[in-house]
C-alpha cells in the first residue's frame, strides 16, 4: 500500500499502531560488535524489562496524573531504557549519512518525541492495562530475549519480546522488539525509507512527515 507524501508516516487504529505504542517504537540501534559486553546477565536483563513495564503500567494506569505529567514520566522511563540516538541512526540507515548535521539533530529530536507522542497520544486506551513476564532465554552472547504478554480490557492479549544487550560497561538497553514475529525496529526502517526515496533521497521530506506525525498525535492526546 502506497503512501501519499502529504500523508502522515502511519495512519489508522490498526493493530499494529497499538502494539507500536505498546512498545512506545522501542526499535534501537544493532550496535557494533566491539561496543557490546561478552555475555549479558538474563537475570539482569528481564530485571530491566520488569521495572521498566512496571512503571509504564502505574504511570498508564494513574487517574491522578494530568496528562502531561504522565507523558513526562512515561517519557522518562523510555528514555532510561532505549537508546534514542541509536535507534534512530540504525532506522534511518544510509541516509544518516547523506543527511546534514542540522538535519541529523532535527531528526532525533522529532524521532525522540514521536516514541513518546505514540504512546501518550493512546493513554486512554491503555487505562486498565498489565503484563506479566513471560521466558527469557539467552539468545546469543551479546543478548538476551525477554517475553512479555500485555493486556487490555475488552482487547486480545499480545506477546512481546525484548531483546537486551549490553552496550558496554554494563549498561543494559533494549536494542530491538520483535511483536508477532514482526521486528519493529527493520519495519520503522523500511517505512523512513519509503518515504525517503518517494522525495528522490531528501530526509528532508521524513522530516516533514514527522512534523505532520506528531502534530496529529499531538491533537489526539487531547481528546
Amino acid at each position: 500500500m502506497k503512501h501519499d507524501d502529504r500523508e502522515p508516516i502511519m495512519d489508522g487504529m490498526t493493530r499494529r499502531d497499538l502494539i507500536l505504542a505498546a512498545t512506545a517504537l522501542a526499535v534501537p540501534a544493532l550496535l557494533p560488535r566491539d561496543l557490546l559486553a561478552q555475555g549479558v546477565d538474563t537475570a539482569r536483563a528481564t530485571g530491566l524489562i520488569e521495572n521498566a513495564g512496571q512503571e509504564l503500567v502505574s504511570y498508564l494506569n494513574d487517574s491522578r496524573l494530568s496528562v502531561a505529567q504522565r507523558r513526562e514520566r512515561v517519557a522518562g522511563v523510555l528514555r532510561r531504557t532505549i537508546d534514542i540516538e541509536g535507534t534512530g541512526r540504525f532506522i534511518l540507515g544510509r541516509y544518516w549519512r547523506s543527511a546534514s548535521a542540522q538535519e541529523q539533530q532535527e531528526y532525533i529530536r522529532l524521532f525522540d518525541e514521536t516514541i513518546i507522542r505514540n504512546l501518550s497520544a493512546r493513554f486512554g486506551e491503555y487505562q486498565g492495562v498489565r503484563f506479566t513476564m513471560g521466558r527469557s532465554q539467552q539468545r546469543t552472547e551479546e543478548d538476551v530475549l525477554v517475553n512479555t504478554v500485555i493486556e487490555r480490557p475488552n482487547s486480545a492479549s499480545f506477546s512481546l519480546d525484548w531483546r537486551v544487550a549490553d552496550q558496554g560497561g554494563g549498561q543494559l538497553k533494549v536494542v530491538d522488539v520483535i511483536a508477532e514475529g514482526t521486528s519493529l525496529r527493520l519495519t520503522t526502517r523500511s517505512e523512513y525509507s519509503s518515504v525517503i526515496q518517494r522525495n528522490g533521497g531528501q530526509v528532508g521530506a521524513l522530516l516533514a512527515a514527522m512534523r505532520q506525525q506528531i502534530t496529529q498525535l499531538s491533537a489526539r492526546e487531547g481528546r
